[in-house]
This record gives C-alpha cells, structure tokens and sequence, in this order.
C-alpha cells in the first residue's frame, strides 16, 4: 500500500556529529569544585610549587615553575602528577606595569586575560580581567585592605617578625562584574613559612569566568609577591 500524502511524517531525532562534546575540557574539570578553595605554595623552595585545592581536599590547579618564569609563561595542570595540561598563561610582553597575562587552554582556545592597572596599583593593588575577545574589562580585582598588605610586606622583611606578620595581617582582594556583583574574594591565611589564600565564590559565573578568576588571581598573589 502506498503511503498517503495526508500522513503526518515521523520527526526524526536530531543528527549530532560524533565529534561534538557534551560539554569542554575546563566545565567538565570545574564540574564539582567545592568551594572555597585554597591556594598555597612554600615560601622557601628552588621550584615554585603553586597548588589550588577546594573544600573537599580535590586539586583544582597546579603549577611548577622554576626562578619565577611565571612571569613569561606558566603551564598549568589539573592535579599535581601534571599528566594533564588544563591551560597555559603568557604574559603579551616583556614585565612592566602595562603587561596583559593570557590564558588558554590545552587546546589554545582563549579562557581570558589579566592585567594590573598600572599607576592605580601604585598603592592600592587593582587588576582588570577580560573575558575572551573584550576590549573592555569583565571584571575588576581591587584590594580591600591596603594597610594590611604595607604591614604584612614591611613586618615580612623583619627577622623573626617575619615568621609571624601572617598571623596579624590578612590582605583581601575583592572580584567585582561590571554590574557591581562582588563574585569571588582572595584573602590571605596565616601560616608559616608558605603562602596560603582562602577563594571564596560570592556569585555564579560561567566555568570559564570562575578559572579565569583563579588563575587570576594566581598571577595578582604572585605578582605582588614580588612587589612586597
């Protein structure tokens, strides 16, 4: 019997390419992260061994660098048997006030940018973070406590001072979106020989966003690290 041209065809199911991801490498590596986290590294060390942990003791970032070549690349692992690559930061020229961090991932596609706002850093450290492709910030990164930072870094040179300046001053650095949202916060934990931070999610954001975020504020702890 031949069809009838009156018959409502059957729908047919939707053809996806073999080759089409449920989701990208950097959502499903942030899938699950508990926060807050935490972002630690030895203070004295031959290699710099940077380590972002969440809440429930998973390695969300780890980097190793050697005599701070963080400046001009960073390779950046998912855990730390650095079997996998998860991304890689490139700062667009040589140091200065002015330069931009890039940040890709393992298959070069853009994840975002940091850069520090030159004289305004001065003093009060203030950082912009760029989505992908924008001209214009995403993101700003302001130190909520400057006092904090000049004693922390002024008692750090001290002999035996030095040892306990953590424990008195805690800098805090606050992530705010365009729109006025504070999104995360970076405050600095007491401890002994060895930098710790506390990242605190305050508002959702996409994956990407939330690694750009960490990864920034990576490049700020480090950045003015070398400030004091």
């Amino acid at each position: 019997m031949s069809e009838t041209p009156y018959t409502t065809p059957m729908a047919q199911p939707p053809i996806i390419p073999a080759t089409m991801p449920v989701t990208d490498d950097i959502s499903r590596h942030m899938q699950g992260v508990v926060y807050p986290l935490q972002l630690s590294f030895k203070l004295i060390a031959l290699t710099t061994q940077v380590t972002v942990t969440d809440a429930a003791g998973r390695v969300v970032v780890h980097t190793n660098q050697k005599f701070f070549k963080f400046k001009e690349h960073v390779d950046v692992f998912g855990d730390r048997t650095r079997a996998v690559k998860l991304a890689e930061i490139k700062a667009n020229k040589v140091i200065d006030w002015s330069a931009r961090y890039n940040s890709t991932d393992a298959s070069g596609q853009a994840i975002g940018s940091v850069g520090r706002k030159g004289w305004r850093s001065i003093w009060k450290a203030h950082y912009e973070v760029f989505n992908p492709e924008d001209n214009n910030p995403d993101f700003t990164i302001s130190e909520e406590n400057p006092w904090a930072k000049f004693m922390d870094g002024l008692l750090g040179g001290v002999p035996l001072l030095g040892m306990f300046s953590g424990y008195f001053f805690h800098p805090k650095y606050l992530a705010v979106s365009t729109d006025g949202r504070p999104v995360m916060r970076l405050t600095k934990l007491a401890a002994f020989f060895e930098g710790k931070f506390l990242i605190e999610k305050l508002d959702n954001m996409s994956p990407r966003e939330e690694l750009n975020l960490i990864l920034s504020f990576f490049m700020l702890v480090m950045l003015e690290r070398q400030r004091g």
